[in-house]
């Protein structure tokens, strides 16, 4: 038996680097089987992004690894994560290069695992992307009521 699951990741962050979150959206036919969103302090956006994957991939692996072979499609709206982990651009920042590595060991977890780029303004990426800049606006609002 085949299960297909899709995912939506995105990365975000305020500054390059500055305070960031990822997040996800998985679905398996029109089911959504988890969301998540989390905040990651400072980092770089393509760090987010590759967080975001992680984030995904692990869940995945923690919760839906049966008898079925998993066909996984990974959306991302980064064109430049999406094509380092296709091979087509080089990693060449070692913090990139520890999650693309991270990425690359996830995905031996699963029968297949494809990764394809959706701009943000497809309605699966913008759901996510909404959660992160409301968590995002949340995080701000915390750190402006400390100071």
């Amino acid at each position: 038996m085949v299960a297909s699951i899709t995912i939506y990741t995105d990365g975000a962050a305020r500054g390059n680097p500055g305070p960031s979150a990822s997040g996800y959206s998985i679905y398996k036919g029109r089911e959504l089987l988890n969301r998540e969103c989390k905040y990651n302090g400072k980092m770089t956006n393509n760090s987010a992004e590759y967080t975001a994957i992680i984030m995904a991939l692990s869940w995945c692996g923690d919760n839906l690894i049966t008898s079925e072979n998993l066909q996984i499609e990974l959306y991302s709206d980064s064109e430049l994560v999406i094509r380092q982990l296709k091979g087509r651009y080089k990693v060449k920042s070692k913090d990139m290069k520890r999650l693309h590595d991270e990425v690359l060991e996830l995905v031996e977890e699963f029968d297949s695992v494809s990764f394809d780029n959706l701009p943000r303004s497809n309605p699966n990426i913008s759901k996510v992307d909404k959660m992160l800049n409301e968590l995002l606006d949340t995080e701000e609002e915390k750190t402006s009521a400390k100071e």
